[in-house]
């Protein structure tokens, strides 16, 4: 029931023309009045910040604001994957020998993530990773490691929560939702998505690199709003930190796995 009650209400709520609208408010000059307030709510850390508060114009600038030079320690281990955000540790584990993996209890599949049964065979028995960002959170999306291209495209057109409510009680938020994927080779000669998750109202992922290799620790893109990154793993690739858990809050550029 709660899950119907749910699912209703962001239907009702979730359309184009409130997107709009939050979304023309975010850039406009009139959110700049609604940054200190904003920054209270969420206590940000304003040493953080590349300038100072009154140089944002608008409150969108203000999300997807950068860091100021070496706010963030880049894992330096060759081996290392880091997180490409600041976000909490939702979860991780092993994708089934049939493609499924299971976030708040419930099962999503490779094919539905994908989009493809081809692309998500090749994943099968690997592993997963799903890291959220609040609104809080610095907005800014890196890569996880040193990889070439291999694939990227978008999937999905509206946005749903992603945050604990969206996970538990939405119909097919992370799989369904808007997202740009990214295949990446990594130095092992494996293959890992990196898979940015729009959220509900602003779907917005902007990417900042087009080239054809990343390098890890530099920037990628950028939410306008919290959401979420996915990384998948081929399977025997990587093995997990055993520093993460679920729920734990880590930062961009800290460990989360080791390639095998």
């Amino acid at each position: 029931m709660k899950e119907k009650i749910y699912q209703s209400m962001i239907e009702l709520t979730n359309g184009r023309w409130s997107s709009s609208l939050i979304k023309g408010f975010a850039q406009s000059n009139l959110s700049k009045k609604i940054i200190p307030a904003y920054m209270k709510h969420f206590n940000i850390d304003p040493s953080e910040m590349p300038c100072h508060l009154h140089e944002f114009s608008t409150l969108h600038d203000f999300f997807v604001r950068p860091l100021k030079q070496n706010s963030r320690n880049i894992d330096p281990a060759v081996n290392g994957i880091i997180s490409p955000v600041d976000a909490t540790i939702e979860t991780f584990g092993d994708i089934t020998y049939d493609g499924i993996f299971h976030v708040k209890g419930k099962p999503y599949t490779l094919y539905d993530m994908l989009g493809s049964d081809k692309i998500g065979k090749e994943y099968e028995k690997g592993k997963f990773i799903i890291l959220y960002l609040s609104p809080a959170e610095y907005h800014r999306i890196h890569s996880p490691i040193d990889g070439k291209v291999t694939r990227q495209y978008v999937l999905g057109k509206k946005s749903y929560p992603v945050n604990k409510w969206g996970l538990a009680y939405g119909k097919e938020t992370i799989s369904g939702n808007y997202r740009l994927l990214t295949e990446l080779l990594m130095p092992n000669e494996k293959r890992c998505f990196h898979i940015k998750v729009g959220a509900m109202f602003v779907n917005s992922i902007e990417l900042t690199n087009r080239e054809l290799e990343w390098k890890k620790g530099e920037e990628v893109g950028y939410f306008s709003f919290g959401s979420t990154v996915v990384l998948l793993f081929e399977e025997d690739s990587i093995e997990f930190s055993r520093e993460i858990t679920p729920g734990k809050f880590i930062r961009m550029g800290e460990r989360v796995a080791n390639m095998l």
